[in-house]
């Protein structure tokens, strides 16, 4: 910058800082690539059970939506979670077979939700949850009870360093 522009100010507008990305603080607007295909993250689910809280991502590629959880327990856990045209009713098994996969129940409570973007409509609501893997811990069984209706996610964990993320907004 000049002395003149500092004196009398600059015509050019000036621009926020872009907070860096991480896996903890993505927004709605932000584009992830994962896997060689990039996503526009369109909705944002921020849980809260008791203090414990934890985030899901909708990222809306090309041809397919996939979500991507993101979770600080005693490390860092994040897992690609696709919807699944699993159906159960209440009460929920401690055990599912599905696919050839048999899955066993793990955690489960209730959170508060709170929904950005696309997935504003649950802003607020609650939700019951259920977390299911398989014996090797590789593959996963996600279950959110939304009042009478039960949705169903498969997924897999991933490791940080196979994301990268790219700010769309400060």
């Amino acid at each position: 910058m000049s002395f003149l522009s500092k004196l009398f100010g600059s015509k050019e507008p000036q621009r926020p800082d872009v907070k860096e990305r991480t896996v903890m603080n993505i927004k709605t607007g932000d584009f992830i690539t994962y896997d060689l295909e990039d996503f526009e993250v369109v909705g944002k689910l921020s849980f809260n059970d008791h203090g414990f809280n934890w985030f899901a991502y909708q990222l809306q590629g090309n041809n397919k939506v996939i979500w991507l959880s993101v979770e600080m327990d005693d490390e860092l856990e994040l897992g690609i979670y696709v919807k699944s045209k699993l159906k159960l009713q209440e009460p929920l098994p401690k055990k599912i077979e599905l696919d050839g996969v048999t899955y066993f129940q793990d955690e489960y409570g209730t959170a508060i939700v709170k929904g950005e973007g696309r997935s504003q409509n649950v802003d607020g609501a609650q939700c019951r949850y259920f977390s299911y893997f398989d014996e090797e811990d590789e593959k996963a069984l996600s279950l959110e009870i939304w009042g009478n209706e039960i949705e169903a996610s498969t997924g897999y964990y991933i490791e940080e360093y196979e994301l990268k993320i790219i700010a769309g907004s400060n």
